[in-house]
């Protein structure tokens, strides 16, 4: 490195990048730095600078300043054998810079301690990073000793697994091209196989979490759900837990949502159109990710789901990637799943993005269905993401309707009461009235990316509600939709 070098490096003062030292006096605290760098994009620490003028003053380099800071570096663990520059400042009689840099193309190993503590950068300001940073870091880097979704799962086989589950959601990947079209002739152990969920011939606890029927084992595999009056948690008005695989929490999830959140609706033209005050999309989105990246190991915790009079949060134990501070989540970045496992079986049958999109996503499908832009929020223990509901009285002057839209709220039941899904269904109906209910539970399943199951509920809640009706011979009748 040259001296023009560094005054192009420092013509900006010190950024999360670059730190400057009058001298070696400083010599630990530009040691905290170096190793936070280390720990987060690079960077270089110079001593020999007077940080508050810039002016490039230089030093007397000994033989015990260089021992000094040798022993210095050897602190560093894992070990690092980095190079030092001394650069001459021309004109000084003998003064020279001394040039600390943090390669991250060179050093990978993060997270580094120094001294036996982590530091990690905040902006321009090295700070001392706390267990839960420091463990996630640790996560990323053995993943073959961290990642719980990766293990033997000694608790479930193959027989404990939803075949219909499993079939329905690899013919998702299927249509969306990401597994082979051969796929739909394996058998259950082959797609298991395929989706990388065995390890020498036995399942690791992925395949449990996506699609086991039971988790007596998994207390913290868990979605907790509330509605409550006001914007605090003082006053209930519905509460409710799933327990099960992902796809099942999912589900739960979504029609918690849909019979907790208002439909609003205008007139164009001669046509009312209805929807619900938040995009299901986005918050599907949000739950997905909240499902796979949380912290599954921490056993006391659980994915929660909160609505509020003015807000929806989604939050999940663990905290956000050290590659990914969170002034900069709703920038492009790369992906980091927590659970690798979980999130490449996601990704291949198109319940989830590879590429670090769904923040991306989340905002632009909020925007462009004319609510706020969400936020997010990180503590050391967990990630919200919180989506602002619109005001009573924007709902109001919409015609939307200002209760829950829950099919046995014991309202008088209109139209306007029905959930998204429910609306689907009755489409569908409309369109072929002699599709067959197992065969239309089916269909909308995968379209809808629910259970057969759950659609068959749905049909028999819209037919007990007079919304539906079966007409003709059982085996030879039609659908007819009366509301």
């Amino acid at each position: 490195m040259t001296i023009d070098e560094i005054k192009t490096l420092i013509a900006s003062d010190e950024t999360r990048c670059v730190e400057m030292k009058k001298t070696t006096g400083e010599l630990k605290d530009g040691m905290h730095s170096l190793c936070a760098m280390l720990n987060s994009d690079g960077g270089y620490v110079i001593f020999g600078i007077a940080p508050k003028s810039l002016k490039i003053i230089g030093q007397m380099v000994t033989d015990n300043t260089r021992k000094e800071i040798g022993r210095e570096i050897r602190k560093l663990e894992p070990c690092v054998n980095m190079p030092v520059d001394y650069i001459d400042v021309p004109g000084s009689d003998g003064l020279q810079l001394i040039v600390l840099h943090a390669d991250k193309n060179l050093y990978a190993d993060a997270p580094y301690v120094f001294d036996g503590k982590p530091y990690y950068k905040l902006e321009s300001t090295t700070m001392q990073m706390p267990q839960q940073m420091y463990v996630e870091m640790l996560r990323q880097r053995d993943a073959h000793k961290f990642h719980w979704d990766a293990q033997v799962c000694d608790s479930h086989a193959i027989a404990d697994l939803d075949d219909t589950l499993i079939r329905r959601v690899v013919r998702n990947g299927i249509n969306n091209g990401r597994i082979h079209a051969s796929a739909a002739e394996d058998t259950t152990e082959q797609l298991l196989d395929r989706l990388e969920l065995l390890k020498g011939g036995k399942l690791i606890n992925a395949a449990a979490a996506l699609f086991a029927h039971k988790f007596n084992e998994y207390p913290q595999i868990e979605l907790a759900m509330a509605c409550f009056r006001g914007t605090t948690k003082n006053i209930f008005v519905d509460s409710k837990f799933a327990k099960g695989n992902l796809f099942n929490m999912l589900d739960a999830g979504i029609t918690f949502l849909m019979n907790n959140l208002k439909i609003g609706g205008k007139v164009v033209g001669l046509v009312r159109e209805e929807k619900l005050e938040l995009p299901v999309e986005a918050m599907r989105e949000a739950l997905i990710n909240a499902l796979c990246h949380r912290q599954i190991e921490r056993t006391l915790a659980n994915v929660t789901l909160a609505i509020y009079d003015d807000r929806v949060e989604i939050s999940n134990p663990g905290c956000l990637p050290p590659e990914i501070p969170l002034e900069k989540i709703k920038e492009p970045h790369r992906s980091y799943p927590r659970n690798k496992s979980i999130a490449q079986v996601l990704y291949l049958t198109a319940y989830l993005e590879r590429w670090g999109t769904g923040v991306e996503r989340i905002v632009q499908i909020c925007k462009e269905y004319g609510v706020p832009e969400p936020e997010w929020t990180a503590t050391a223990h967990d990630v919200t993401v919180t989506f602002w509901r619109k005001s009573k009285d924007a709902e109001t002057q919409n015609g939307g309707n200002s209760g829950g839209n829950g099919g046995n709220s014991g309202d008088n039941i209109g139209q306007n009461k029905l959930t998204e899904r429910q609306r689907i269904i009755c489409d569908a109906i409309e369109v072929n009235g002699n599709v067959t209910a197992k065969t239309l539970a089916v269909t909308l399943a995968a379209t809808l990316a629910v259970s057969a199951r759950t659609i068959e509920r749905e049909l028999n809640f819209l037919r007990k509600e007079g919304y539906i009706t079966k007409e003709g011979k059982a085996n030879k009748g039609f659908w007819k939709v009366l509301k």
